[in-house]
């Protein structure tokens, strides 16, 4: 099964077309990082207020910060 994934525009990102800009943007952006996404996974992004004044290459940015985070492989603990 193929990863998936969501989005959480909420009002507080802007007025309906601001966020439909937004989600149209996200999508975009998210469709060419899913083959690094293990298969069946599902992923929720979530636009934060900001999103809505943010510009292509910031909100692309951004994703490419959190994906590399969640993509990480975890820490054995702190030395």
């Amino acid at each position: 099964m193929p990863p998936l994934a969501g989005f959480i525009v909420s009002r507080a990102v802007g007025n309906a077309v601001v966020r439909n800009v937004v989600r149209r943007r996200l999508r975009h952006l998210v469709r060419g990082h899913l083959d690094r996404i293990p298969e069946g996974s599902l992923l929720v992004v979530r636009a934060n207020p900001a999103a809505g004044s943010a510009g292509h290459d910031e909100l692309a940015a951004d994703l490419e910060s959190a994906l590399g985070r969640l993509l990480r492989p975890a820490s054995k603990g702190r030395k």
